[in-house]
């Protein structure tokens, strides 16, 4: 960065099928016709550049050869100022040619990129995308692909301005406002990948209100003057982005606009109409039959088709008909083309009575998951966006009552529905999709709403980022309404509340330092401290420091949504402490330029501790503070009894006591598996205290491993679980004092499972390293492998392996084929089948969604499962369920014809209900097949969210 002042405001948004800059000369004076359209240089052909209004947000991987270097060279190749975008392939096309490349050639196109950012089941920085590439395709990250539109951006605008380049000028980045703090965080992140300096982030549907405000130039008062509540709904490619804006005119006689609700995350655009008419066709191609399907990679081309065949079709002066063609692959390119016809009617049908259907205002969104999912990514469970909009507006009654005086007092079970709207996103280029939107709010509302003008939806987001950027300078009217969100963190917790304090309320604005100086927080030195957080949308306005109580009910109802939690060590030297070992603090908050809540720790001293917004993976090594878990009262004694056999005492270990811990703890505590968290979590710390003191006898080593991992497991899912982890992986190497028992053996392995899900890829494949010789079918005809399994316990190693998610996929396939292999013969342990079924499982446990086996696979080793008697060996038939269990995704679900045969075998076997409907439909597991699953129970108040 340098110190020299902007020339240029540029507003970039960021989207999921189009990337758009636009940009304001400063030189010259801030008005609304200050703002243009940049026009990015991009590849429109083999080796043909033209300059177009819009990126658009693909990227297409060439296999090697398929393209000349000579066609893939841009205007700022080869110099000197183009450095390599850090981790990019050595040939990729991005914009507009790889668009076109993709709805020809399957399994090479990246799609959706920013969709996949807000995707919390996979690992957003891991090279996964295109999701179900073909076999020999290069993989990107998310983030990677986010960095290389804005990289293109960047080099398009910086060859166009040497003089100014894009990383010294002021630039806003637009995300919905939906997104959360973590993708926001990797938005951030990827422009920094880009080259880009300190960016700017607002919010799509405020930047559509800018845009519009702008425009109007002198005449938005007058135009605005009868509104008093504007919905602004952005339906893009990949979300659905829904703001209310309030409309009132100041003591001044001045207009004001203040943002005052927004809607949570909705995976729910354009991209579910491309999807849904894709399946449409595809039911033409394969003649009217539904149960043939295509490929993923196969009908990821064809939605490239009937994106542009919805596109035609819905425009004015549409023809009757679009026709829509799959290429064939390979030397089968041409010859394997499959075609057919899409009519306007059906495109029509399912834009409008899929997606904009005339509900009424009571209705509201199927909650359970619908057919639309496909590709990995969690789309909404109802493709209704009309149901989702009412839902919306229901959420914010209060705000609406607020905003529209009128017509509050007019009886409370009248649900007041804004007077304006403004439409955003590609989706509203349709006239036909504006007029049914349009009616379906005037129908609730009982009357008219009025529409804004919004002539371009392509533009606009882009456009009203740099009117954004001209009101913070005062050049027009700027959007109050502060921080969409009120944040609380979590005090207490039992079985059925907890109690929470408000840091920040919703509409606190931007850079407004709230600190909670009544509420004091002691925190200790040199530990690291977790602060659990909530946020939530909802209208109720709360105070600073007001306290209030969770339940589960109205958790659902005020939206709660549990946060990352924040983590920090507040070192001694750091505070000026050198012999205290805790100190007083209050906690400011405030709300970051991106959008996000800061918090910062504030001594008497006014010294400050800066927390930040991530678990740390450095922490200290002394054992996490358990102030703010509510405890029973009994933990005490339990204490005591830990301490009194794993304590630092120089005394001879009493065998007897070490022998009874476990029936001793439960006497105090309850039964253990009526453990919460909390309790499970502060009993392992105490262990881990106690670690050294594990190899003072057999007894002592097999049941520190024992409780050890009852309370760490399932390895994650509470705040600073990774800490704990990082501490349990240093035992992992010296291994076992007592390796010549067997049921010290058989806890060693428990351990490990027990906390598989926090370890990392390396730290997995090494115990698999370790164990790999003793489950290949070859080690059956070794005498010494024998003996040494026979006494390790092979069936804990058995059930170690399979749920060592984050093993490379390579090598899954090969151990799932040994397991196969040696279930052959009858020795074999029926656990085995289980494990089989874990590996192959189709919905990972703790793993990401992307290393899971080859449907291809999983659907050649099914025979041998259906061979078994599911009667007598229900092992098998539930390792058939998490086989073929329904994902949504068709990249890992397997045929329709190999779920019905295990449908109708699991049916002929009298199996749970509960079992059958894992294979027919998308379904979350309830707590008995959670069990079966994990291999036992988790802990109490620990839900996995799939």
């Amino acid at each position: 960065m340098t110190d020299k002042q902007p020339q240029y405001l540029i507003g970039i948004d960021l989207g999921t099928t189009n990337t758009v800059v636009a940009y304001a000369d400063m030189q010259q004076p801030l008005s609304p016709d200050n703002c243009k359209i940049f026009e990015i240089e991009q590849l429109v052909a083999p080796g043909e550049v033209a300059k177009r209004p819009q990126l658009p947000s693909f990227r297409y991987h060439p296999t090697q050869g398929e393209l000349n270097e000579s066609d893939l060279v841009l205007p700022w190749s080869g110099s000197a100022s183009s450095e390599p975008l850090s981790g990019e392939l050595p040939q990729v096309v991005i914009g507009e040619w790889a668009r076109e490349l993709g709805a020809k050639v399957d399994g090479r196109q990246v799609v959706s990129a920013k969709s996949w950012l807000s995707h919390p089941q996979v690992d957003r920085s891991a090279d996964i995308l295109p999701w179900a590439g073909a076999d020999d395709v290069a993989k990107v990250s998310p983030v990677l692909a986010s960095s290389s539109y804005l990289f293109h951006v960047r080099n398009a605008w910086n060859f166009t301005h040497p003089e100014a380049l894009i990383e010294h000028q002021e630039v806003v980045i637009t995300v919905p406002a939906s997104f959360d703090e973590g993708a926001r965080a990797l938005t951030v992140e990827a422009a920094e990948r880009a080259g880009f300096g300190k960016i700017l982030l607002l919010e799509e549907p405020q930047a559509v209100c800018y845009d519009w405000y702008a425009r109007q130039g002198e005449q938005a008062q007058a135009a605005l003057a009868k509104i008093k509540l504007l919905l602004v709904c952005d339906v893009g490619g990949g979300t659905t982005d829904l703001s209310l804006i309030n409309v009132a005119q100041g003591k001044d006689g001045q207009l004001t606009l203040t943002r005052v609700g927004v809607g949570n995350h909705l995976m729910l655009g354009g991209d579910n109409v491309d999807l849904a008419l894709a399946h449409v066709a595809e039911r033409h191609i394969n003649g009217g039959s539904s149960a043939k399907k295509l490929s993923a990679a196969n009908l990821s081309q064809l939605i490239q088709q009937t994106r542009k065949a919805k596109e035609l079709l819905l425009s004015e002066d549409a023809p009757e008909s679009a026709k829509v063609t799959v290429l064939g692959s390979g030397a089968r390119l041409i010859g394997g083309a499959k075609s057919c016809q899409l009519s306007q009617q059906e495109v029509r049908n399912i834009a409008l009575d899929g997606f904009f259907p005339r509900s009424s205002f009571e209705e509201r969104p199927l909650a359970r998951r619908s057919g639309m999912v496909e590709f990995g990514l969690p789309y909404a469970p109802d493709p209704a966006v009309s149901k989702y909009l009412a839902e919306f507006i229901a959420d914010h009654q209060e705000a609406c009552k607020a905003s529209m005086t009128q017509e509050a007092d007019s009886g409370d079970d009248q649900a007041v529905i804004p007077d304006a709207v403004l439409f955003n996103g590609g989706v509203f280029n349709s006239p036909v999709l504006n007029e049914r939107a349009l009616s379906v709010l005037a129908d609730w509302r009982g009357e008219s709403v009025t529409m804004l003008d919004n002539s371009n939806p392509d533009l606009a987001v882009a456009q009203g980022a740099v009117a954004y950027a001209k009101a913070r300078r005062g050049a027009q009217l700027k959007i109050g309404g502060g921080s969409a969100r009120t944040f609380f963190l979590v005090l207490e917790q039992n079985e059925s509340e907890r109690q929470a304090i408000c840091l920040m309320p919703k509409g606190t604005e931007e850079g407004q330092e709230l600190t909670l100086s009544e509420r004091k927080f002691l925190l200790r030195l040199g530990q690291p401290v977790q602060f659990h957080l909530l946020s939530s949308t909802a209208d109720h306005q709360y105070q600073p420091g007001e306290i209030l109580t969770i339940t589960e009910e109205n958790f659902a109802k005020q939206k709660f949504i549990s946060l990352p939690p924040l983590v920090a060590v507040l070192e001694q030297a750091a505070m000026g402490k050198s012999e205290q070992d805790s100190v007083t603090v209050s906690l400011a908050c405030s709300l970051t330029e991106v959008g996000t809540l800061q918090i910062d720790c504030v001594a008497d001293s006014q010294q400050r501790w800066h927390v930040e917004f991530e678990i740390r993976k450095q922490l200290s090594n002394q054992r996490a503070n358990q102030a703010t878990a509510k405890l029973p009262a009994a933990f005490e004694k339990a204490r005591e009894r830990v301490e009194e056999v794993f304590g630092n005492s120089k005394k001879e270990a009493n065998p007897k006591a070490v022998k009874t811990l476990r029936v001793d703890l439960e006497k105090m505590l309850g039964k253990r598996d009526s453990w919460e968290v909390p309790v499970l979590r502060a009993l392992f710390d105490l262990l881990l205290e106690g670690k050294k003191r594990r190899r003072r006898s057999s007894a002592h080593e097999r049941i520190w491993f024992n409780l050890a991992g009852y309370g760490l497991r399932p390895g994650f899912g509470y705040p600073i679980d990774d800490w704990r982890i990082e501490q349990v992986w240093d035992l992992y190497q010296p291994g076992l004092q007592f390796g010549q028992e067997t049921q010290v053996w058989i806890d060693w392995w428990t351990f490990w499972r027990r906390a598989a899900g926090g370890l990392n890829a390396v730290q997995q494949a090494s115990i698999y390293e370790d164990i790999a010789k003793y489950l290949k079918p070859s080690a059956l005809t070794s005498r010494k492998l024998q003996a040494e399994v026979k006494q390790k316990s092979y069936e804990d190693i058995v059930k170690l392996v399979a749920v060592l998610e984050h093993l490379p996929v390579e090598d899954k396939t090969e151990l799932t084929q040994w397991l196969l292999k040696r279930l052959e013969k009858p020795a074999e342990t029926k656990t085995s089948w289980w494990a089989v079924g874990r590996i192959a499982s189709r919905i990972p446990f703790h793993g990401s969604a992307h290393n899971v086996i080859a449907k291809d696979d999983v659907q050649q080793w099914l025979p041998q499962l259906l061979k078994i008697d599911w009667k007598k060996n229900q092992q098998a038939a539930f390792a058939a369920v998490l086989m073929t269990r329904m994902s949504g995704d068709r990249s890992r679900d397997v045929d329709d014809d190999w779920r019905k045969k295990v449908i109708d075998k699991l049916s002929a076997a009298k199996a749970p209900a509960s079992w059958i409907e894992m294979v027919e439909m998308v379904k979350e597991l309830d707590e008995a097949e959670t069990k079966r699953v994990f291999g036992e129970g988790l802990p109490v108040g620990l839900k996995l969210i799939q």
